[in-house]
């Protein structure tokens, strides 16, 4: 199992966590601020199956929005393993 790390643009937040919920992940949605800027931005947890990670990676990236300022990313995703996972 893994855990996906997403930091998303405000903007963009719901589209990405709409697409991963309709497609089965379960995700916890985190208010976050950028350090450099200090712009709003949203971060995404969601634990999935190993074979499940490029499906999520790929909704990520088809559901943030375009580039509006030079220099800044669409979100940027961590890829942790989880040596355990309980729901209690």
């Amino acid at each position: 199992m893994k855990l996906i790390i997403a930091i998303v643009r405000d903007e963009d937040s719901t589209a990405v966590a709409d697409a991963l919920i309709n497609q089965g992940f379960r995700v916890t949605r985190i208010a976050s601020t950028g350090g450099f800027f200090r712009r709003g931005s949203t971060t995404l947890m969601a634990g999935v199956d190993d074979e499940q990670v490029d499906t999520a990676i790929e909704l990520v990236r088809d559901n943030c929005g375009p580039i509006t300022d030079p220099g800044s990313k669409r979100a940027t995703l961590f890829v942790l393993n989880v040596a355990s996972f309980q729901q209690v």
